[in-house]
């Protein structure tokens, strides 16, 4: 079973120390195809680093790509130059961004100001029609602000994916409606926070599911523990994607190898 998993944040401290076995933990689990989102200018570098690196020794066997952009979290540090910044990066490394994100809004926590988050996220999407790039979408708690904007900037964006979907039918509709691409990640495999997802799931068509482990986040909390790392049991890594697929074909009485295919294929 080969498997791309479309959000590993391999940037993160947590990673730091054992990237190379939480790699081949990955591989060895059928993973094959990794994407590193950008959070800001400095970790969307740091990922196009990483990804880079590796690329660079022909032995590798994980195909790793990049997302550029700005988190709604960090808006407040976009300024007068970000877009040309993030425009340059993806001109010099076109082998390996393949998005603009991870950008969006997220009203949750606010910290950056909503209507400073609205107006970098139009930018973004600016960005990524003039890149003829996809884009790599996050939205909390502001869903109404975050389809009417997609919805007037949509525009010959080549593709659109709402990564870690967690939301209501209503929100899964509308993001269909439009065309989106919808990620699934271990939420789903959390028996009372992700139960709506699995009663969702099966409307969500084949050609436009994904799915992700956005580690070392949201890790699957139904994981057996014999299969968790232990030298850091708590964490999510790219190895546990196989678990998810499971757990989906489960729920979409699929064969798992037939459902990792398919969302390989979308990716």
């Amino acid at each position: 079973m080969h498997t791309f998993d479309i959000c590993a944040n391999l940037t993160e401290r947590s990673f730091a120390k054992d990237l190379d076995d939480v790699l081949d933990r990955a591989y060895d689990e059928g993973v094959q195809h990794i994407l590193i989102p950008g959070s800001n200018l400095e970790s969307s570098q740091q990922g196009i680093e990483l990804a880079s690196s590796y690329r660079s020794d022909h032995s590798f066997p994980i195909a790793l790509y990049n997302a550029v952009g700005y988190h709604p979290h960090n808006a407040k540090e976009w300024n007068a130059t970000s877009q040309e910044f993030l425009a340059e990066l993806v001109h010099n490394n076109s082998e390996l961004v393949r998005a603009i994100g991870e950008c969006g809004l997220d009203y949750n926590r606010n910290f950056s100001e909503p209507k400073q988050q609205q107006q970098v996220f139009i930018e973004q999407l600016e960005l990524a029609r003039s890149m003829d790039l996809p884009v790599f979408l996050h939205e909390r708690d502001a869903h109404q602000d975050f389809l009417a904007i997609l919805k007037e900037h949509k525009q010959n964006i080549p593709r659109i994916l709402v990564h870690c979907f967690t939301g209501n039918g209503e929100e899964l509709e509308a993001y269909l409606d439009i065309g989106c691409y919808i990620g699934i990640t271990g939420w789903f495999c959390d028996e009372r926070r992700g139960a709506h997802l699995q009663e969702l799931v099966s409307l969500i068509p084949s050609d436009k599911l994904l799915i992700e482990t956005d580690a070392p986040y949201l890790l699957a909390r139904d994981l057996p523990e014999d299969k968790l790392h232990q030298g850091n049991s708590r964490r999510n890594e790219p190895a546990y994607l196989p678990h998810l697929v499971h757990s989906l074909a489960e729920c979409l009485s699929r064969e798992p190898e037939h459902l990792a295919q398919i969302t390989l294929d979308n990716s």
